[in-house]
């Protein structure tokens, strides 16, 4: 053991772009000191994305070394590993990395784009997590031009940030994305804070000014939600936006200071002479990702499930309270892009609109509570097969709703002539629990402090059970007029499905026509028997044009190779609707969404 302790450093990984077309990091990792039978082991989830994902089978050539000398690794398990030690000197581990997944929660890299999370990468060296850790960077060969974005504290780095990073712990290294390229690059402040968004893969019509001015309204606007005028408050000194923008994707994954993000590459802003031009449907999305994810920032990542506490990255996590910090911030995402400025209340209106019909239409909800959606998240909401629908329920988009029923029910029940709001019990609940872990309990705590009664009931009956939300009221006292509109054919069916070159099935919703039918989901549906004839169908709108006015007909469908014939009841016209929210009292949906 070395005599001055004060100079143990923690663990060192040197991360190097090896090949860009095989697509392959390698990783130098130096433990300075050793235990002699030391353990590392790579991370099997990410956090914020509940899903086993088993990063370790990316890993490749595991060697270890001590000065000349190499030494035998043992393997305990799927993703642990163990090396016996002298623990005189320093243990260098050399081990290399396939990254070829461009999403945001793993690695990527090939001769265009680098992008890596350290769950993906870096060995979590055991009883050493909550020393500092340092990242260097390494320029990589055969490149051009190439950049880093990160939310890693800079050590010494070069002009474009290649270089040595540190961070104060496993956890914080774990929690900040590491983006490489010949990426776009734009900064703003908001509150006073330097915000820096990169863009990967974007095309010669971006304007890159619009998304600046359209991000700061958000972050502005959050930053605001949570701490007024105190920019000494704001969690964090520096904040980085990383998105990638493809062919076809959609997602995000929230972050301490930093979020990386995919959209496609059609729904950012263009460059237009037009400077009234609305939004576009895909631009509000990619804003909405934009609001959701640095709302994160302060809930989940800080206040955040109890359950949460500490991290262990060998196992699942869980927690009933997605709910709250899945779906309370999914309601709070749009509404805050109202707040912003940035869309009016008609189209904050449609937005909802959507999130209450994909509830509605989810049977799921009849059989699974969203607390109970929140604990298996790791198996039902992330392992999703035909069947999930009629399983569960998004603790996305109903924790959305629960959302905005309490939040319209504070408003309804008023204080001493004061109006309180959701917005007072996020603000309440990040003093009570000090930006930190919170239970269920701290939520009804809150609530009965600043309303003088208990919302016990409420809660067990939107949260706990199975019941409907009251939509339909608390909207309503707000301002909001329901219609019922005829549901397409394919939900009044009970039907997902796709229409590439024939009707092929997806899933099957229970209790529905085409459940009754026999559907099951893989079905090819080929045509439709009425009378004495047979039709080929080729979309779905062809079922009514050959039915005529007839209730039953009989459907040809393929199941693996076989010709079934199923006879479907069709559904009476307007027997399934969906809902339209519009603007009844102007004045009382201002108040709402101001």
């Amino acid at each position: 053991m070395p005599a001055n302790k004060k100079n143990i450093t923690g663990p060192h990984y040197r991360i190097e772009a090896v090949d860009l077309h095989a697509h392959i990091y390698g990783v130098t990792l130096t433990i300075a000191q050793p235990v002699a039978q030391q353990r590392v082991s790579l991370p099997v989830w990410i956090v914020g994305s509940y899903m086993v994902r088993e990063f370790s089978k990316q890993l490749t050539g595991l060697q270890a070394a001590q000065g000349n000398r190499n030494i035998l690794i043992s393997q305990l398990d799927k993703n642990t590993w163990q090396v016996d030690c002298d623990i005189s000197q320093p243990l260098v581990l050399r081990y290399f990395v396939h990254a070829h997944d461009n999403s945001v929660r793993t690695a990527w890299l090939d001769s265009q784009r680098g992008f890596f999370n350290a769950t993906s990468l870096c060995l979590q060296v055991d009883g050493q997590h909550h020393m500092a850790h340092v990242l260097d960077i390494q320029t990589p060969l055969h490149t051009k031009g190439w950049s880093v974005a990160t939310g890693l504290h800079p050590v010494k780095v070069d002009r474009k940030g290649f270089g040595t990073y540190s961070a104060p712990n496993y956890d914080v290294l774990a929690d900040t994305p590491v983006e490489m390229g010949t990426f776009w690059s734009g900064q703003f402040k908001a509150m006073g804070i330097e915000h820096q968004f990169v863009v990967a893969g974007a095309p010669p019509t971006f304007d890159g000014a619009r998304l600046l001015k359209d991000a700061q309204a958000i972050c502005e606007t959050i930053c605001s939600f949570w701490h007024g005028n105190k920019r000494s408050q704001i969690p964090f000194k520096r904040y980085v936006f990383m998105l990638n923008a493809v062919g076809d994707g959609y997602g995000g994954l929230e972050h301490h200071n930093s979020t990386a993000l995919i959209c496609k590459r059609g729904d950012l802003p263009r460059v237009s002479n037009d400077t009234a031009t609305k939004p576009s449907d895909g631009y509000i999305t990619l804003l909405g990702l934009i609001s959701h994810e640095y709302f994160h920032t302060w809930n989940v990542k800080r206040l955040r499930p109890a359950e949460f506490t500490h991290y262990d990255y060998a196992k699942e996590n869980y927690t009933e309270l997605l709910w709250f910090f899945e779906g309370f911030t999914s309601y709070f995402d749009d509404k805050l892009l109202r707040r912003a400025g940035l869309i009016d209340d008609t189209q904050y209106l449609r937005l909802l609109n959507k999130t209450i019909n994909q509830v509605l239409q989810t049977p799921g909800r009849k059989v699974h509570t969203v607390a109970q959606s929140s604990f298996e998240a790791w198996t039902k909401y992330y392992l999703q097969d035909a069947n999930s629908p009629n399983l569960t329920v998004s603790y996305y988009t109903k924790g959305a709703l629960v959302a905005l029923c309490l939040d319209l029910s504070l408003r309804q029940h008023g204080v001493r002539n004061h109006s309180v709001t959701l917005d007072d019990v996020m603000r309440g609940l990040w003093k009570r629990c000090h930006a930190g872990p919170m239970q269920e309990a701290d939520l009804l705590e809150v609530l009965h402090e600043l309303t003088g009664r208990s919302w016990r009931s409420e809660i067990n009956a939107w949260v706990h059970s199975t019941r409907e939300l009251p939509l339909e009221k608390v909207l309503t006292a707000h301002g909001v007029t329901l219609h019922e509109d005829p549901a397409q054919l394919a939900q009044a069916l009970g039907l997902r499905l796709t229409e590439d070159r024939g009707v092929l099935i997806k899933q099957v919703l229970r209790d529905s026509p085409a459940h009754t039918a026999g559907f099951a989901p893989a079905d090819e549906w080929l045509g439709v028997e009425v009378g004495n004839a047979i039709w080929r169908l080729q979309k779905l709108d062809d079922v009514l044009l050959y039915a005529g006015w007839g209730k039953k007909i009989t459907a040809l469908v393929s199941r693996d190779r076989q010709i079934l014939r199923l006879s479907l009841t069709l559904p009476k016209a307007n027997a399934h609707t969906t809902w339209r929210l519009a603007i009844g009292d102007a004045k009382k949906v201002k108040a709402w969404l101001s």
